[in-house]
């Protein structure tokens, strides 16, 4: 039965502290020759958001069937679901918080269209992990699923067993969303949002770069009563050091940035802050 599939670990842990190690150490427990990638550990405390987009940002580099761990989990020992999930591409495996809301979306913008006349496809499978045979121990702590639940669900999916075992099944439709606003084309160009804030400070949008036809565009930001238009560029470096550009990013997001600065600290934006992109002859 052993498939011996690649685990990937994201978790707003630090590497201060034991969590991770221990969480290795739980997956090692049910199969030491498991290969575990860490992606990172430095999401910011209790950022859904940031989770979102990383693991979002991530999951295609990895191979088919690779088993997805992400923790960040504020509602952990409360009623809030811990699920399983079956993509085309790949597991997922943590908290039903609204986490995995950007890799389903991603899988979804990637289906194929079903044939008139032929039966769709179940593209997305979803269980809710109840059954504490798949668990560390039946009686896990209110404080630490990603050891006692998630770590080992995750190891025994890497390891072969069949997701329909691990507890029971429920509505992909059910599955929490985050809720930020949608990027929606305009008549002079889009609007969207920050939906990341690197550790640069870079304002990573949601607004992808199929939204942007031409070389002539900006952004166009209002900052109280100000409007703030944002030259665009290739690179960070197409601007005077100190100055604001807006690029396409290396995952094909529009990006805010400065030259050897934070746009974060220049503009006081944060995650779920509006964006409006004026193209070439607006």
């Amino acid at each position: 039965m052993s498939k011996n599939r690649i685990i990937t670990l994201l978790t707003d842990f630090g590497l201060s502290d034991v969590y991770v190690g221990v969480m290795k150490g739980a997956i090692a427990q049910i199969n030491p020759q498991l290969q575990v990638i860490d992606i990172t550990h430095q999401i910011p405390s209790q950022n859904i958001a940031a989770a979102r987009f990383c693991l979002m940002a991530a999951f295609a580099y990895f191979p088919a069937e690779t088993v997805h761990v992400a923790v960040v989990d504020p509602g952990v020992g409360s009623n809030r679901r811990a699920v399983a999930v079956k993509c085309a591409s790949c597991f997922l495996v943590g908290p039903d918080n609204g986490l995995f809301s950007g890799v389903l979306s991603r899988e979804n913008a990637l289906a194929k269209p079903v044939p008139t006349g032929a039966t769709p496809t179940k593209r997305i499978a979803v269980v809710e992990l109840t059954n504490p045979k798949y668990w560390r121990t039946p009686e896990p702590s209110s404080t630490f699923h990603g050891r006692d639940i998630f770590a080992t669900a995750g190891a025994h999916l890497a390891n072969g067993v069949p997701l329909e075992e691990l507890g029971r099944a429920v509505s992909a439709a059910s599955l929490v969303q985050l809720e930020i606003p949608n990027c929606a084309v305009t008549a002079t160009g889009a609007t969207g949002c920050v939906q990341y804030v690197d550790r640069f400070g870079n304002l990573i949008t949601n607004i992808p770069n199929n939204c942007i036809i031409g070389n002539n565009w900006s952004v166009i930001i209002s900052n109280s009563c100000d409007l703030i238009r944002i030259p665009s560029g290739k690179t960070y470096s197409d601007s005077k050091p100190g100055d604001l550009i807006a690029i396409i990013g290396s995952d094909g997001w529009l990006e805010i940035a400065v030259n050897g600065g934070s746009a974060q600290s220049v503009l006081q934006l944060e995650v779920g802050d509006k964006i409006e992109i004026i193209l070439s002859g607006s």
